[in-house]
């Protein structure tokens, strides 16, 4: 309980101060966009901001090598990226630990980590803006009942992925997808009657736009299995309060088909349904690497 708190207080007062400096820096940003959006001068702004973001990421790593007991193992991820490349990462999505887990394994390697967050999190106190200032794109989800009533909304959500796309063809990046759409639980698994034994089934819709965007421009896409040895399931609270031995980021580079970086793979028709394939074999392998990777929870790790 101890360790617990004083962690959660820890990483509160790490994402204050620099989530402080990231929006301070926005400001300027912001004022840059409204003169001069294409300017180098936004550029550079937005480098910096991404640096900021690189210090907080080292905090929170500082963090939990001085308060936990975690092991981490991180595999596959060689000298060969670069932190100004473009890359596309891909993962299964078992818990808010998973984002600190892959920042962690990334960091200093490729470029700061984004990925898509709910348009209400924008209003979180300082983490909210930060996000804002450091280029994550917000969606906004809409239920199957409001949909129903503004049909015209549909597709909103793949419009948002399109367009933020477009804008990380101007600066490095390493953008995160976590294909599923949402964290693993045995509920939803048996809600959908998921084929595979540890993930939900992949969604496509948000993965094409990013494929159709950025496909000419990707230096590597990797495919990232988090494992959570023994049990498979964690919760946030388990983890600052020491309770998770072990966490497991094992990288496979990937070589998307060339056609995936066509426009077509965001409609219906051959080649999405090529994509659907794919990812499918993707997860099959997946779903076999998390049945070694969770039986054998004893392998030697390599700390990081």
């Amino acid at each position: 309980m101890i360790r617990g708190i004083i962690t959660i207080l820890l990483l509160t007062l790490n994402a204050v101060f620099w989530g402080s400096c990231i929006v301070l820096l926005g400001v300027v940003k912001f004022a840059i966009q409204i003169t001069a959006p294409r300017s180098r001068a936004r550029t550079r702004v937005i480098l910096m901001l991404a640096w900021l973001g690189a210090r907080w990421v080292s905090g929170c790593d500082n963090i939990f090598d001085l308060m936990l007991p975690t092991k981490w193992e991180i595999r596959g991820i060689g000298d060969d990226i670069r932190p100004d490349g473009h890359y596309l990462i891909i993962s299964n999505h078992v818990s808010w630990v998973d984002i600190f887990a892959l920042f962690r394994a990334f960091h200093g390697r490729a470029a700061f980590i984004r990925f898509f967050l709910k348009q209400q999190l924008f209003w979180a106190p300082i983490v909210g803006q930060a996000c804002w200032a450091l280029e994550f794109p917000f969606m906004r989800r809409y239920t199957p009942e409001y949909l129903d009533r503004h049909p015209e909304k549909r597709g909103a959500d793949l419009a948002t992925t399109r367009k933020a796309c477009q804008r990380y063809r101007n600066f490095p990046v390493a953008m995160l997808n976590f294909v599923e759409g949402t964290r693993f639980s045995k509920a939803k698994h048996d809600e959908q009657k998921s084929p595979y034994r540890h993930l939900l089934r992949p969604r496509t819709g948000g993965i094409s736009f990013v494929l159709a965007a950025l496909g000419d421009q990707l230096d590597a896409m990797y495919d990232i299995t988090l494992a959570y040895p023994p049990d498979g399931e964690v919760t946030m609270w388990q983890f600052v309060s020491g309770q998770v031995p072990k966490i497991i980021i094992d990288a496979q580079r990937v070589e998307p088909p060339p056609q995936f970086f066509d426009a077509a793979v965001t409609s219906a028709g051959l080649v999405r349904d090529e994509l659907r394939a794919w990812m499918g074999d993707l997860w099959l392998k997946k779903d076999e690497a998390l049945d070694v990777l969770l039986s054998s929870p004893e392998a030697s790790p390599q700390s990081h």
